[in-house]
């Protein structure tokens, strides 16, 4: 089977689930995309490890974790999607230390978290692509076509920690200046509320562009 490599588009809140968030892979060389619906601890690791500029005051797992494998020279060579049963998504982590080659069954989540930190690439075999693999922001037809689930989490922007009914509190932002943003954006890092960094983020970089 062939595999084909992936990279991350962007993360949504899910409107379906209570809680949770899609996680959004982009095939390289095409259009479609997996959406894998994630926990939100996952999320703000992922997130975390995607917005360079956010540095967590204390390690998260995966920091952890990669801080482990640093010290003990295993290689995170690459990450691949290699199941999908009953909306399930199973992964291996491919490993390496002392040109010693090692398989680890991760969740899916984890293991991207991971791969983020690793700069390892992220592959999916084409058969469950074709099966899972979507394409987003389609024809508005097309939507009828998907489940339920699929309309309500990828009908939302793809930003991780982004509400719907939290529009009040991103429009509230938009009256103070770069400088005092700046702040705000240290000050919710160092409380380790991601959530409101993220928001802080986006208006900062509204400003600036």
């Amino acid at each position: 089977m062939s595999l084909v490599k992936l990279t991350i588009k962007g993360i949504s809140y899910s409107q379906t689930q209570n809680g949770a968030y899609a996680l959004i892979l982009n095939e390289v060389d095409g259009e479609r995309k997996l959406p894998i619906v994630i926990g939100a601890f996952e999320a703000q690791s992922i997130a975390i490890a995607l917005e360079k500029e956010i540095k967590p005051p204390r390690p998260l797992t995966h920091d952890l974790f990669k801080s482990f494998a640093d010290r003990f020279d295993i290689v995170v060579k690459q990450v691949i999607i290699h199941k999908l049963v009953d909306g399930v998504f199973y992964s291996s982590i491919i490993c390496e230390r002392d040109k010693i080659e090692e398989i680890i069954d991760a969740r899916t989540s984890d293991a991207i978290a991971l791969a983020l930190r690793f700069a390892a690439p992220i592959f999916t075999y084409k058969n469950i692509l074709d099966k899972a693999g979507i394409y987003l922001n389609a024809n508005p037809n097309d939507i009828e076509n998907q489940n339920a689930d699929d309309e309500g989490v990828l009908s939302t922007p793809e930003t991780f920690g982004i509400e719907n009914d939290d529009t009040t509190s991103k429009n509230d932002y938009k009256k103070f200046s770069l400088i005092e943003l700046h702040e705000f954006l240290e000050m919710a890092v160092q409380e380790e509320d991601y959530e409101k960094a993220a928001r802080i983020r986006d208006e900062i970089s509204k400003r600036e562009s």
